[in-house]
């Protein structure tokens, strides 16, 4: 206990933050560029969007796989092979021909799903219980962070040397990444001392041992992450639909983006002194009070309001998913419990702007988002119901389904 209260996150700023902060810069350098370079090559503007949706594809169809390669190689060379990966992704991409772009994109988002992984599990392991969410949360603030500047060096550097210049800095922060990677320690269990490998369980085992996990609070983070998916549409949606330029509309989600970084490490540290259900269930009923009212505002002033509401109220969750995540998966087949928990909170992140799409071509814009706030109103009351009463039943960080990997957890 003197050792967990003593823990220092500091220590993991460069082999842990350092590689997040550094992918996050390199994504966030090349996402604003996707789709002119796909029409600069001939794509037509359907084509584009979906090139652009090509990283999260990647990722969507790599987590389990990734979790297999995590589980066997460890997570420090799983994270120094998706950095590799992801930067040969980009001179792939840089090729001169529409396929070359594709493949390329497609490849970054399958090394975006290892590196992803790897990290989480990494964390999860490496920093004790009682600094968890402060961990996690600080991660996905990192994340954020690495997003928000990437964009900015990347257009500086364009306006100098010309597109090329945002595939170069990633490139860069992707090399660089790998190498702060190398300077992890690998944690105990990755390899024996033999050189081989601990014992594994399959994705399926581990579907089928946490299956009540996964149908409630995985359910729980699938409403989570449709909510947040659409918040990134709706803010410049409807500003679009009240007649704000897009000046405007980039400033409301600039300040918006802003709001949400600012409170990422303060969440953490409520859900460890707290509890995880402190957080979740305000930042669900903000963000779904937010969307309830956002079809109310009319100028850029209320718009940029209810903005504001939405980014607090999503960066107050920042890093719940992972923590939740973690909390959840058990010593045995972390990798592969991680991975499909990936899977379902991919699975929101898509299902939500899909949803709000097909609404509007329905009924339209308003009824869309309101029905989105009725997922945020959903995600809060699973959350408020399910995680404690997993962890009452065993589940869950203070105990293990009634099995016999128990007993041999216990017994040890």
């Amino acid at each position: 206990m003197s050792a967990e209260l003593g823990f220092d996150l500091r220590r993991l700023a460069v082999p842990a933050y350092g590689p997040s902060l550094l992918f996050g810069a390199a994504e966030g350098a090349l996402l604003p560029i996707i789709p002119a370079e796909a029409t600069s090559r001939g794509a037509g503007v359907a084509l584009a969007a979906f090139i652009a949706m090509l990283f999260g594809l990647g990722s969507f169809v790599s987590n389990i796989p990734a979790s297999g390669l995590t589980d066997r190689f460890g997570e420090r060379r799983a994270l120094v092979f998706a950095g590799l990966v992801a930067a040969l992704g980009c001179v792939l991409a840089m090729l001169p021909s529409l396929v070359s772009l594709i493949a390329g994109v497609f490849v970054i988002g399958m090394a975006s799903a290892v590196f992803l992984l790897a990290r989480q599990k990494y964390l999860t392991e490496a920093v004790p219980i009682t600094h968890r969410a402060r961990a996690l949360s600080l991660l996905g603030g990192v994340m954020r962070i690495g997003f928000f500047i990437g964009p900015l060096i990347g257009a500086a550097l364009i306006g100098i040397f010309g597109v090329p210049a945002a595939w170069i800095l990633a490139i860069a922060c992707l090399l660089l990444a790998g190498w702060c990677a190398t300077r992890m320690e690998d944690l105990p269990g990755a390899l024996d001392a033999g050189g081989a490998t601990p014992a594994r369980v399959t994705p399926r085992d581990v579907l089928r041992t946490h299956l009540p996990v996964f149908a409630t609070v995985g359910l729980g983070i699938l409403l989570v992450q449709a909510v947040r998916g659409s918040r990134q549409v709706v803010i410049p949606l409807w500003s679009a639909h009240v007649g704000l330029d897009e000046q405007t509309t980039s400033l409301v989600y600039a300040i918006s983006a802003g709001i949400d970084m600012l409170v990422f490490y303060p969440a953490g540290r409520v859900m460890d002194l707290r509890g995880r259900r402190a957080v979740a269930v305000p930042s669900m009923l903000l963000m779904a009070a937010a969307l309830a009212v956002m079809p109310f505002t009319h100028t850029a002033a209320t718009v940029l309001a209810v903005s504001c509401v939405l980014g607090f109220g999503n960066g107050i969750g920042s890093g719940l998913v992972m923590t939740l995540g973690a909390d959840f998966s058990p010593d045995v087949g972390r990798a592969a419990f991680l991975g499909i928990w990936r899977q379902q909170s991919d699975t929101g992140n898509t299902l939500g702007p899909l949803t709000l799409s097909g609404v509007t071509a329905l009924v339209g814009l308003a009824p869309a988002v309101a029905v989105n706030a009725l997922l945020g109103l959903a995600a809060a009351g699973v959350l408020a119901y399910w995680p404690a009463r997993l962890v009452r039943e065993g589940w869950g960080p203070h105990g293990r389904p009634q099995d016999d990997t128990e007993s041999a957890t216990r017994g040890s």
